[in-house]
């Protein structure tokens, strides 16, 4: 045992060792999610995340070693975002078609989702620093770090609560949105992206192609839109 303990900490220190085990968590976590028959209860980020996590508590690995091989994991976000002006273009009649009501919609969930999370944290104590974190939470991660390292406040807890409120939103969106009995994929997925980012579209693509086009669509516009608004809204607390 002892042997196998000094092979495992000489293998840690690899980023390859970090890599691997990110992307064998997010398999096994997605094949639970197919399963599962792609229930949003199942979500596989939030599978692979508590997986991860029960792995690295259970070898006494911090996150910077772990970070040094998901990086690269990482990295694979902006062309992932960028990927998807490929569906976009294939629908972009139907987006045209929609540009009012994804106007509306975009203005009132933004607002919604700053003004509900700062009023949130006022309510509780919240110190000014912990609101500044909370406000872009709805955002896509690098955009929400940046706005809160701008208004200076904690990149790091801004990050935790984008991750929350993506696995939040992606678990809770579609059966939400069952119960309203709102069936047009089109404002399905818009809603999904506007209030759970990344993770959002990923839980919308799994339902159809549509709804993952104007997910896209919806995340993007409202991380633009949240870093324009967040520090104004700010100031009225």
């Amino acid at each position: 045992m002892t042997d196998v303990w000094q092979l495992w900490t000489y293998l840690s220190e690899g980023p390859l060792v970090w890599l691997t085990a990110t992307l064998i968590a997010y398999l096994i976590a997605d094949q639970i999610s197919h399963a599962t028959g792609r229930s949003a209860l199942a979500n596989p980020v939030l599978i692979a995340v508590a997986l991860l996590a029960v792995v690295l508590s259970v070898t006494a690995t911090p996150y910077e070693t772990y970070f040094e091989g998901a990086q690269f994991v990482h990295f694979l976000l902006g062309p992932a975002t960028v990927a998807l002006a490929a569906p976009l273009h294939a629908n972009l009649g139907r987006v045209r078609e929609s540009i009012l009501p994804m106007a509306a919609a975009l203005l009132a969930g933004s607002v919604t989702a700053i003004l509900v999370a700062v009023g949130v944290g006022v309510a509780l104590g919240l110190d000014h620093a912990v609101l500044m974190s909370l406000a872009p939470k709805s955002a896509t991660a690098p955009v929400a770090m940046g706005v809160s390292e701008q208004l200076g406040a904690a990149p790091a807890l801004t990050a935790i609560m984008v991750l929350m409120t993506g696995v939040s939103g992606a678990i809770l969106a579609t059966p939400l949105l069952g119960l309203m009995r709102i069936r047009s994929d089109r404002a399905r997925g818009f809603a999904l992206g506007v209030t759970a980012h990344g993770i959002g579209t990923a839980r919308a693509f799994q339902l159809n192609e549509t709804a993952g086009v104007f997910s896209g669509i919806g995340m993007g516009l409202n991380a633009i839109l949240t870093a324009i608004l967040a520090p104004l809204i700010l100031v009225l607390f």
